[in-house]
């Protein structure tokens, strides 16, 4: 599961576990991106602050991990280099799921090499309860760059309507509003304690 995590919140803890449990996944793997290609202009918190907070929230669950590999390539970061990366790590006879939510799916055309993409990995689209994702097969190629067809490789996974965002947080954290039942209790307490967010800015990484 890719994304900034600025801050990870209980939405992305609940789709993880979701998806572990409806499509039997021994693991999820969140990995922070640092420089996402689609957000070049938005300035983000700090890799070390978005890493640990990541490890904070998922402590305590073996089914839960983080990797850093985006954090430590550089340059911009692209899915497909990450995918590569864990074909590499974990070799072929492996089964990939990227986990994002379904408006990043319908947006899978403008990503570096999609046709490449959709042949690497499955992907896995966490929509709200009905949520239509028909559209997909108008924004997505008939077949990958393997042969299969692209659908194939598509699943919508619903997920309880939680209407927390990362953005939304961090404008609460910067103005005194609440916010602590959107994020684990430790990720509360280290945004608390650091002041990650009390300039209305992130502070790092842009």
């Amino acid at each position: 599961m890719g994304g900034t995590f600025d801050p990870i919140h209980i939405g992305h803890l609940v789709a993880a576990d979701e998806a572990r449990c409806q499509f039997r996944l021994d693991k999820v793997v969140f990995v922070p991106s640092a420089r996402p290609p689609h957000k070049t202009g938005v300035r983000h918190s700090p890799a070390a602050d978005r890493l640990q907070m990541v490890r904070i929230a998922i402590r305590g669950n073996p089914f839960l991990d983080v990797s850093d590999v985006e954090l430590k390539r550089e340059g911009l970061s692209y899915t497909i280099d990450t995918l590569r990366h864990l074909r590499e790590v974990h070799g072929a006879s492996v089964e990939l799921f990227f986990i994002t939510g379904a408006d990043a799916i319908l947006e899978i055309l403008t990503w570096k090499d999609p046709d490449e993409l959709l042949a690497e990995s499955a992907f896995i689209a966490a929509t709200r309860p009905g949520f239509p994702l028909a559209s997909l097969r108008d924004a997505l190629p008939e077949k990958t760059s393997k042969g299969a067809d692209a659908l194939d490789n598509v699943y919508s996974m619903e997920i309880p309507a939680l209407a927390i965002s990362s953005t939304d947080i961090r404008e609460r954290a910067a103005s005194g509003r609440p916010y602590r039942y959107m994020v684990p209790e430790g990720v509360w307490e280290y945004i608390e304690a650091s002041g990650l967010y009390l300039k209305g800015e992130p502070r790092g990484d842009g």
